[in-house]
């Protein structure tokens, strides 16, 4: 459920990638109780549990993207956490905590998302960004209409080696997230920051 989510509204953690992490949360986390029973006075089933938690730290690390001052992937990596712990519960037989904490994550990323772009959809925002000069300013008021933000000013000065605009706009939090995204992603933008 929490992958069809994800895989549904784009992300890059989606449906294969969170089955495989609960699985694989699920099965180290079995083993590791099988190893416990099976050595007596010295098997202790957190050890290889504890390392699930650093190897998913790494894989989290990974989702996380830090570019020209924006960083993204914080909701993925904090999904891949959650569903590998729900793997762990699932692993260590605590079917009902699991349950539970797949609708909660569901509630989170679903339902709560949309209330937060409902209650901050009049969002002001202050930023400048930075153009080599061969691109139009026309193609950055779009890509900000384009994504559903009003643009309340968008002032452009030029420098000998670029062209900055800076502009304050209003928009839900997922319009101001998927604008920046596309601006990052643009060749022609030097710098971006919209905060």
């Amino acid at each position: 459920m929490v992958g069809l989510e994800r895989e549904l509204s784009g992300k890059p953690a989606g449906l294969r990638t969170n089955i495989l992490i609960c699985l694989g949360a699920t099965i180290l986390t079995d083993l590791s109780v099988v190893i416990a029973q099976s050595v007596p006075n010295n098997g202790d089933p957190g050890r290889i549990a504890a390392q699930i938690v650093t190897g998913i730290g790494f894989l989290g690390a990974g989702t996380i993207l830090q570019t020209r001052g924006a960083i993204h992937g914080l909701t993925t990596a904090a999904t891949i956490w959650v569903v590998a712990a729900i793997g762990m519960l699932i692993g260590a037989g605590s079917f009902l905590a699991a349950a539970g904490t797949t609708a909660m994550v569901m509630l989170v990323l679903s339902v709560l998302g949309r209330f937060e772009d409902y209650v901050l959809s009049r969002r002001r925002v202050r930023g400048t960004i930075r153009l080599a000069l061969e691109v139009p300013v026309s193609e950055i008021r779009e890509i900000l209409q384009d994504n559903g933000l009003r643009i309340d000013t968008f002032d452009v000065r030029e420098t000998k080696r670029s062209r900055v605009v800076d502009v304050r706009v209003h928009g839900s939090s997922s319009s101001l997230r998927s604008a920046a995204e596309e601006l990052d992603d643009h060749d022609g933008v030097l710098s971006l920051d919209l905060s």
